[in-house]
């Protein structure tokens, strides 16, 4: 399975349904257009977000903001970028400057990153521990959830002082809870429960007393 180039780690930054439904958009677009060659676009675009525009944020806000009009940002992307890049890509960002959409662009990358490793047969894992697990440990626990899921799990490990042992493991929107904290909760709910029936019962018992 082919692995993404970029950060091993997604944040969520499609919060907002319309922006998730627009940057889907273009990064199918950008997915179908790729084709086989949709690792080193993703790789280019990558490379243009954290090495060329985070680095030189004038760059980035003649690009993306408003202060650039549609033939200025297009000159931009002919005078700096075009000679620098393959020419899909080049074409791909005139296509946003286009539409105004080059303001999408972290989105349109971070949803053309989830949908390539969708079509690969990869989904992202988050596994929360209270300290940092090693690499025999997540190794372990990628095995485990692909035997179980039946796909190739990409982990994203994270650690939460507040648990007291034992994993959080998400996937996609479902949460598998193994931590202590949990089984505490949920033997304190139970113990509660049980409390509450017996009150219950011995309230009854006093409310109707044996040859009434």
């Amino acid at each position: 399975m082919a692995d993404v180039p970029g950060n091993s780690r997604i944040d969520s930054v499609l919060d907002d349904p319309s922006v998730v439904a627009i940057a889907r958009v273009y990064s199918d677009a950008f997915l179908n257009a790729a084709g086989d060659k949709t690792a080193e676009g993703i790789e280019e675009f990558t490379s243009l977000l954290e090495d060329v525009l985070a680095a030189n944020p004038q760059f980035e806000s003649m690009l993306i903001t408003g202060l650039s009009n549609r033939e200025e940002k297009i000159g931009f992307i002919d005078r700096v970028i075009a000679p620098h890049s393959s020419k899909f890509f080049a074409n791909y960002l005139r296509v946003l400057a286009q539409h105004d959409r080059l303001d999408l662009l972290k989105e349109i990358l971070a949803s053309a990153r989830l949908e390539f490793e969708k079509r690969n047969g990869q989904q992202r894992v988050q596994v929360v521990s209270a300290k940092p697990l090693n690499e025999a440990t997540l190794a372990r626990v990628k095995q485990r959830v692909a035997s179980s899921f039946g796909f190739e799990p990409i982990i994203e490990p994270q650690t939460d002082s507040s648990l007291i042992g034992g994993l959080v493991i998400r996937v996609g929107n479902s949460v598998y809870d193994g931590s202590v904290r949990s089984w505490l909760k949920q033997l304190a709910k139970t113990i509660h429960q049980g409390s509450l029936h017996e009150i219950q019962s011995g309230r009854d018992r006093f409310s109707h007393p044996e040859g009434d």
